[in-house]
This record gives C-alpha cells, sequence and structure tokens, in this order.
C-alpha cells in the first residue's frame, strides 16, 4: 500500500493506495464519495468523469496513485452551500436524466465545458458529452438540460 493525499472537492483525504486503483474505485470505495459512478471500466461510458485541475477525466482510466497532484471535483464538489448548480438544477427542471446513472458524469463534463465556453452552441454540447453514453436514451433532454443550466449560470 502506497500512502497519498488527494484533494477531492477542496478537502485534503489521506489514502493507502495499491498501486492498480483506480481513481474511480478510490473516490467510491474509500472515500464513499458515491456520485462518481463506475460502468464500464473502459473509458467507453462516461459515467466515471471527474474534472482534473479543470478539466474532464474519465476516472476509470486514471490511476489514484498518479492524482495527488491535480485539484479533483466530482459532482459532490458542485453544490454551493448547499444548493444546487445550475446544471444540476436545469437537469431536474428539464427532466435531462431518467435513470440518473449517466448524470454525474453529463454534468461535470457540461461544468468543464461552460467553464471554457459560457454560451456553448448545440454542436459544442454534443461534442462535450460524446465520449458519454446514456443507456435511457435522453439525449435531447440533456442538451436542452445543458442550454438552460448555461441561461442560469450566465443569470438569464
Amino acid at each position: 500500500m502506497h500512502p497519498i493525499t488527494l484533494n477531492i472537492n477542496g478537502e485534503k483525504h489521506e489514502v493507502s493506495v495499491r498501486p492498480h486503483w483506480s481513481l474511480a474505485y478510490v473516490i467510491r470505495e474509500k472515500l464513499g464519495l458515491t456520485g462518481t459512478k463506475t460502468g464500464c471500466e473502459m473509458g467507453t461510458c462516461g459515467s466515471c468523469t471527474v474534472l482534473l485541475d479543470g478539466k474532464p477525466y474519465f476516472s476509470c482510466l486514471r490511476m489514484a496513485i498518479d492524482s495527488g497532484s491535480y485539484a479533483i471535483t466530482t459532482i459532490e464538489g458542485l453544490d454551493a452551500d448547499g444548493k444546487l448548480h445550475p446544471l444540476q438544477q436545469a437537469f431536474i427542471e428539464e427532466h435531462g436524466m431518467q435513470c440518473g446513472f449517466c448524470t454525474p458524469g453529463m454534468i461535470i463534463a457540461a461544468k468543464a465545458l461552460l467553464d471554457e465556453n459560457p454560451v456553448p452552441a448545440e454542436l459544442d454540447i454534443r461534442e462535450a458529452i460524446g465520449g458519454h453514453l446514456c443507456r435511457c436514451g435522453t439525449y435531447m433532454r440533456i442538451v436542452k438540460s445543458i442550454q438552460k443550466g448555461a441561461r442560469i449560470a450566465r443569470g438569464n
């Protein structure tokens, strides 16, 4: 076991890890942050997406032992003072989820997009979530949710 410090959602977490443990595994199983989902564990579904220094990464493909130098943001880190992030609010209002399994990864990917481009075109949104699978097939509602989240974030 190797001791590492992970900076997740602004808090430092001391954890001992094995070299082959993925960041997704450590986030969920060792730190109890279960908002980050694991679906494929091969980088094909996007449900495990987290932000590393503001950039989206599939945490199932990233080794935890190599992640200590990053500021990591999970879905749990998006609410401020118990208030929903504009994207979370929009996903609820626009029914951008059915089962909700893909939702955390979609929202994290959308947050990265809006941080770089607060007024994304529909194509920008589709590209940002292009590596994410929704088994329920709610893609149009997801796009509308992200568009609305962008408007809410801008105060419109």
